[in-house]
């Protein structure tokens, strides 16, 4: 089952969006998830200039969207928790009709309430984070304004492999899976699978007692993403999360956002 993690740069030149596309400071990180049906989803190999996904950050250290139940909003609870000592940070939550993702995070003390906001898209979850993002983004926007953040994080809704985050949403993608979809998924493909700039593979835990082969997952996910980053994890026992920020944070100081944002100001704790 996959989800997708994605980091934002785009509301102001001194914010920590973690981009590995832009040089700009500020950074924002989007999740989403997503499951396949036999027959639906589909492989195929892009060329460089296609791929959603950089390689040059594998330079740093560390090595994130999937379905329903992935871990995915556990992810972004544990991104804040490393997080919110180092950085003025902010999340969004995307629910088709609820919520329960954002009311999930607060209860869990993420971050103080004001800082985390719901997103109700309605029956079309996807198009809130790839073909509409105009209320995502003006979320973003305004957290940013608000509380001058270094890092925003955004979970997406829904559930389909083949969906993913607009560039001009997010600049860093985490998809999510767990073991549970099977040892199938990383070769179903999809965008989320192909063209995140890292992909999650959650809860092995559970491998045996699914009969997922996670050598299989691992060879899988290596010749599909080209080499890209993967990174295998129990997020709820926090195994797998330091490697994960590890790359944010490369990422983000690859991008050359990081200097900026150092020679503009320090980071802004959380009150």
């Amino acid at each position: 089952m996959p989800d997708n993690l994605k980091l934002q740069l785009r509301c102001h030149p001194n914010q920590l969006v973690l981009s590995c596309q832009s040089s700009q400071a500020r950074l924002a990180v989007a999740m989403s998830h997503s499951h396949s049906h036999d027959g639906a989803a589909h492989s195929h190999s892009h060329a460089a200039a296609d791929h959603g996904h950089t390689h040059e950050i594998l330079d740093g250290p560390g090595s994130y969207p999937r379905p329903v139940g992935s871990g995915k909003t556990a992810l972004m609870l544990a991104l804040c928790k490393h997080l919110r000592t180092r950085f003025s940070i902010a999340a969004v939550t995307n629910d088709i009709f609820t919520r329960e993702d954002c009311e999930f995070l607060t209860k869990n003390n993420a971050l103080p309430a004001e800082r985390i906001v719901a997103v109700e898209t309605g029956g079309c979850p996807h198009a809130a984070v790839r073909e509409d993002i105009s209320v995502n983004l003006m979320t973003l926007t305004n957290l940013h304004h608000k509380f001058n953040t270094d890092l925003l994080l955004i979970e997406s809704g829904g559930d389909n492999l083949a969906a993913n985050y607009s560039r001009e949403l997010a600049d860093f993608i985490i998809y999510v899976i767990d073991v549970a979809g099977g040892d199938k998924i990383p070769r179903k493909g999809g965008p989320g699978i192909t063209q995140s700039d890292l992909l999650v593979v959650n809860k092995i835990d559970l491998a045996e007692a699914v009969g997922a082969d996670l050598s299989v997952m691992d060879r899988d996910s290596r010749r599909m993403r080209e080499g890209g980053p993967t990174i295998f994890a129990v997020v709820k026992s926090d195994q797998g999360v330091d490697a994960i920020v590890d790359l944010i944070l490369s990422a983000w100081k690859a991008s050359g956002a990081r200097q900026a944002c150092k020679d503009k100001f320090e980071p802004t704790l959380m009150e």
